[in-house]
Parts: C-alpha cells; structure tokens; sequence
C-alpha cells in the first residue's frame, strides 16, 4: 500500500479468509447511522411547539430551515477545507476526531436556551461531520477492491436512510414523553458507541490489522494492485497539484459532482420538511406521523441493499443514478399535489427509496475517477459542494412556504434540482461509466 511501513504481528494465516473488510464496513454503518441520528433530530423538533416556542422561532418557517441550512453550510466548508486531513493523518485519527465533535455538539444543544445558542450546536456538529464523511470514501478505497465497492458502499450507505428510519419515530417518542432537551443529551450518550468501534476496531490500512489473515490480504491487495496497474497510478515524486489534476479535469468527476449536489438539494429540503409537512400541511397527529415519517426511510433501507447488489453486476454504474434522480422527481410531485395523507405519505416513500439508490454506483465513480492518494480531497470537495447545495434548500422550502402559505412551491423546487441531477446522469451513461 503506498506509504505504509506498518509491521504485523501475531497475524492469523491459515485456513479460510478472515472477514475484516466486513467487520469495517459494519463499524461505517453504525458510525453513519448514529450521525444520521444527530442531524435530523432537528427535523422532528420543528414540528414540536415546545421546542419552537422556547426557541422564538414559532410560525417562522425560514428561521426553522435556517437550523438544518447553517449546519449544512458549516459541513460544507469543512468538507472542502479539513477533507485532506485524512491523506495526511488517515481516516481513523480523522473520524475519532469528528465523533468527539458529534458528542460537543449534542451537549451543547441539549443546554442552551436561546435560538443563536442552538445554531452554535448545530455549527459544531457540522463541523465534526463535515470531516466525517470523507473518511467513509477513505476506508472503502484503502480496504476494498473495485468490483466489491458498489456492495460496501451500499452496506455503509444504509446508515443513510436507516439513521432518519430510527430516529423519526424515536425522537418523536423521546420529546413527546420527555422533552426536546432529552433527545441532545440521549445522543451524546449514543455517540460513544461509534467512537470506541471506530478507536479499537478500525485501521487505515489491512495490513495494518492484526486480526486479517494472509487470505483476505491477498485477496484485497491484489484488487489494489490491478486497479494501480490499470490507472496507471503516479510515483510518490509527482506533486500534489499533479494529482490533483486527474480529476480536477475529468468531466466524469464534474458531472458526478453536478448529480450530487442536486440530489442532496432535494434530499435535505425532504429531511427538514418532512414531518412538518406531514403534521402541519396534511394533518398527521403524533403518533400517525411518527409512523409515516419514518416509512420512506425504511423503504430507502432495502432499496440501497438491492440497489448496492444490481450496481456490482452492471458496467455502466450511473444507470441507478438516472433512475435515482427520476424516481425522486415523481415521488415529489405528485406527494406535493396529493389531496389524502396517505397518499402524500406513499409518494414520498417513492421519492426516498428513489434519492438513495443511485448513492452506490455514484461513490464507486468517485473512487474510480479520483486517485487514491487525492481521494479523501476528492471526495471531499464533491461532498463540500454538495452539502453547500443542501445547506440554502431547507431555507429556500422554508421561504416558499412562507411566502405561498403552503408546501407545494417548496417542494416544486425540490422537482426541479431532480431534474437537473437527472440530466448529469443521463451525460454519464451515455459516456459509459
């Protein structure tokens, strides 16, 4: 592995593969479940009167976008900035960092007691986020050979849509029995889980580990080796801005980017709004909608599973994308123009399930089109500028709602970045990626 002087010790060697790359991929799944849970614990308490009232933002639908969008600006410079961490210092000591951040921020969250107080919190949090998520890209690249990427993507990419799953019927559960202030305190608590697995259970490299065996060594080593021969990878005496060029001027890496940035534009307007939307525009009460919030995600889980598989047995990896970008845009509409709760609630199923599978061939792009020794930057940027079009869409729902006093201009715009996602995708599958 390049500039890996790593000694392994006590290392088993015989009989059957160890399964070590399965047991990292586990420990990403948790790790971006348990952050899943911190961000969209706002969602549910913008539809809670407490929390709104204590917070004077009641009835500013702007000022409750604000909470999910300054997080998401804040993640999106810290993706772009503090990303090339993890090429210097490697994706472990990186994701420790970020989840102590997690923990902070939630702490913080659970004990202040005005409105610029809450958004410091939700700052904090992106910014631990911000430098988590590159590491993902990082460990899957350094562990993985290329043609089991789409399934370990897709593994750690459940987290995704599991975490809101989870944390929709439960925060509604915990601030409805509780409090708002309880659901901070409870996910500081729950944040040492991922900390600990990622410390004692993770290493940047595999030969690294000393629970891998030579099989499982060989196996991942000689994928590595193939895709260098086949990329053509640079000797350590090219520069950095060499490097950087491979994919700073590749169309694929901007077309990805362009496909990225729309679909976590219509992905965080439906994370912030959609409890909202579901109480206040279609007349859920509680318990109902804890139901509903939560049943697109749990959609989202097994349409990532089957997806991650499908994207692994076909070469042109954007083929789920289109569908991805396609499938959100008539989940949204017809959930905006819906006249029942349950059909509203089964559209927008359609639209989550649709915005998360083409996630799997997308990041198995990156990691083919950007080099390994830039990937945590590469990475990175992509997803700064996609967190930077998710960050203004909360607040851009919000003003159309309050402008138009109702749901649907908001979530019209939501249709039209599908749209333009969908054009980046089609480009892609024409150029046979």
């Amino acid at each position: 592995m390049n500039g890996e002087q790593a000694v392994r010790e006590n290392v088993i060697s015989e009989g059957e593969p160890t399964k070590q790359r399965v047991v990292l991929i586990l420990v990403l799944l948790v790790t971006l479940l348990v952050a899943y849970l911190d961000r969209v614990n706002v969602s549910v308490l913008v539809a809670d009167e407490t929390f709104l009232t204590e917070m004077g933002i009641k009835g500013n639908a702007v000022a409750m976008g604000a909470l999910m969008s300054l997080f998401l600006a804040t993640y999106a410079i810290t993706n772009a900035v503090l990303s090339p961490l993890g090429d210097l210092w490697g994706p472990r000591k990186v994701m420790a960092l970020a989840i102590v951040l997690w923990a902070v921020s939630c702490v913080y969250g659970g004990l202040v007691t005005t409105f610029t107080g809450m958004i410091v919190a939700r700052c904090i949090l992106g910014l631990g986020e911000g430098m988590h998520w590159p590491m993902q890209m990082k460990f899957v690249r350094n562990w993985f050979p290329p043609q089991e990427r789409a399934r370990a993507n897709s593994t750690w990419l459940i987290g995704l849509a599991a975490g809101p799953a989870i944390a929709m019927p439960f925060f509604v559960w915990v601030v409805g029995t509780w409090g708002w202030r309880t659901s901070f305190f409870t996910l500081a608590a729950i944040g040492i889980i991922p900390l600990i697995l990622i410390w004692f259970f993770t290493t940047d490299y595999p030969s690294q580990n000393k629970r891998i065996n030579r099989l499982e060594l060989e196996h991942i080593e000689s994928g590595l080796q193939a895709e260098a021969a086949k990329n053509k990878t640079v000797s350590e005496s090219v520069s950095k801005w060499e490097i950087w060029k491979q994919f700073l001027l590749n169309i694929d890496y901007w077309l990805c980017v362009t496909f990225y940035v729309f679909s976590s534009a219509a992905w965080w307007g439906l994370m912030t709004w959609i409890p909202s939307y579901l109480k206040t525009a279609m007349g859920f009460t509680w318990s109902t909608m804890g139901f509903w919030a939560n049943a697109p995600y749990a959609a989202g889980v097994i349409a990532l599973v089957v997806s991650g598989y499908l994207t692994d047995k076909i070469e042109r990896k954007a083929t789920f994308g289109v569908l991805h970008m396609v499938g959100g845009a008539v989940g949204i509409y017809f959930a905006a123009h819906a006249t029942g709760q349950i059909e509203a609630a089964l559209w927008l199923v359609v639209a989550v399930a649709s915005l998360v599978i083409g996630l799997p061939g997308h990041w198995s792009m990156i990691q083919k089109v950007v080099p390994e020794k830039a990937l945590a930057t590469g990475s990175g940027l992509e997803s700064g500028l996609g967190s930077a079009g998710g960050a203004i869409t909360p607040v851009v729902v919000g003003y159309f709602i309050d402008a138009t006093g109702s749901y649907t201009g908001g979530l019209m715009c939501l249709v039209a970045f599908c749209v333009i996602g969908a054009a980046a995708m089609i480009a892609l599958w024409l150029r046979k990626v």
